[in-house]
């Protein structure tokens, strides 16, 4: 009967092609971990943010790997690892069993985090028989400031509530790695998607939250982070990107890979002046 709630869990999803059953059995995973964090009460202390909660609680219609959280206030005590028992139990009561590790921060990436901090904790959660099936778990413990948090509704594996970033503060954090990141060999085109659902929603950006994280992260002063500083930054990061990697990036995670027809640099920048922002 455990297992069979898996199956039905997979079972709302396409799994047609093999990006589509990879994409599925990640997501699932990912409400199996979000659901054995609230059973060890995680969400007393932390928030869920990220493209993984715009995809599961927002409607993001795009496939995203990893789960990102943030603490609600400092902690530099903080340890995840004590959560680990709930997780891995929420799992084999699925029939499931998975290994969470320590992620090394050593070494560097083709793409760099834009909000990855010395102090980030990095796990990776797989399953013990596929490892090409991986999760990454991010816990800010040092988060930056003036961000809201809402509880959102999952029915599967149980029903249970999920705390999250609001969405102007999921805006902000997306508009961070768009204008922060490193992009070495490889553009992270998932950036520039979640700018365009953001725009096309309606979401008012709160650029307090995104001073702060510019503030904490790449030491500008909030005081001179204007809305006219955020758009000549974002319009010169439009100018200077590969707007092919940018697609090629994407691509494997989204249901209908033509509605990147229409992006161009030009699109990009008439975006920019159809943003919203957060009194």
């Amino acid at each position: 009967m455990s297992t069979s709630v898996f199956d039905q869990m997979l079972s709302r999803y396409p799994t047609g092609t093999k990006d589509d059953l990879h994409n599925a059995i990640i997501e699932v995973m990912q409400q199996i971990v979000l659901a054995g964090l609230y059973r060890g009460n995680f969400f007393h202390k932390a928030a869920f943010y990220g493209g993984t909660c715009l995809r599961i609680f927002y409607g993001l219609q795009r496939f995203s790997e990893d789960l990102d959280f943030s603490l609600l206030q400092p902690d530099a005590h903080f340890n995840l690892e004590r959560y680990f028992d709930a997780i891995i139990e929420e799992f084999r009561a699925l029939g499931r069993d998975v290994t969470i590790n320590k992620k090394s921060k050593t070494g560097e990436t083709t793409v760099e985090s834009a909000f990855l901090k010395d102090n980030t904790q990095i796990f990776n959660l797989q399953f013990s028989t596929e490892k090409r099936i991986k999760i990454k778990i991010e816990v800010d413990i040092q988060p930056p400031t003036d961000f809201s948090t809402e509880y959102k509704l999952l029915l599967l594996p149980f029903s249970f509530m999920t705390r999250c970033y609001s969405p102007s503060d999921l805006y902000a954090g997306k508009m961070h790695a768009l204008l922060f990141r490193k992009w070495k060999n490889r553009v992270k085109g998932r950036d520039w998607y979640d700018f365009e659902y953001f725009v096309r929603n309606n979401t008012p950006l709160n650029l307090q939250h995104l001073s702060r994280k510019a503030e904490q992260i790449n030491g500008i002063n909030p005081k001179e982070f204007s809305r006219e500083v955020f758009k000549k930054i974002l319009k010169e990061r439009i100018e200077s990107v590969n707007m092919e990697m940018v697609k090629t990036d994407v691509r494997p995670f989204l249901k209908n890979p033509q509605e990147m027809e229409i992006w161009s640099k030009d699109y990009f920048l008439q975006l920019i002046e159809m943003i919203q922002f957060s009194k």
